[in-house]
């Protein structure tokens, strides 16, 4: 509980920091966004109230630019590009691998344990080492399904270690 209220008074903060001003909203989301991982809807209740715009006012921003979540990320962003270089050169095989290893069905973006986002993405401009895919914005070439799953595999097992020197 003492958590969800430091987050409120932080969103505040992020609020006032823009001096309350309507026309920061987008800047003041990506700022609530890149400190959480996505937009709660407590959160954009309260950003709503402190701007003095409708709560679907706030919705719709929210929903119509695609780098908006309102569903909580994992602690690693898995985004596969999807543009033509990676494209022709298999990058749909190593997303849907990544989909089943995650255990990810339907819509569902996040998986069970939290710690993964899968994702696709436009273009992320690295043609040249296509496919590619990148993890927290850091860039992993030449990909192929089972490097995906290996780079994934190594990432829980880093996870595994720091929860046991804990």
């Amino acid at each position: 509980m003492r958590a969800k209220q430091d987050e409120l008074q932080r969103v505040e903060q992020i609020v006032d920091s823009y001096n309350c001003r309507r026309e920061s909203l987008i800047a003041i989301m990506q700022d609530i966004q890149a400190e959480y991982k996505y937009l709660s809807a407590e959160n954009l209740e309260l950003v709503a109230k402190k701007l003095g715009i409708g709560v679907a006012k706030v919705y719709s921003v929210a929903t119509f630019y695609e780098n908006f979540s309102l569903e909580p990320k994992g602690k690693y962003i898995v985004k596969v590009c999807c543009g033509t270089a990676c494209h022709v050169r298999k990058s749909q095989p190593i997303y849907d691998t990544l989909h089943e290893y995650l255990g990810l069905t339907g819509k569902r973006k996040t998986s069970d344990d939290g710690l993964f986002t899968l994702e696709t993405v436009a273009c992320l401009g690295a043609c040249g080492l296509s496919p590619v895919l990148t993890v927290n914005d850091e860039v992993y070439p030449k990909m192929t399904p089972e490097s995906a799953v290996e780079l994934i595999e190594s990432l829980r097992a880093k996870e595994g270690e720091s929860h046991a020197e804990a």
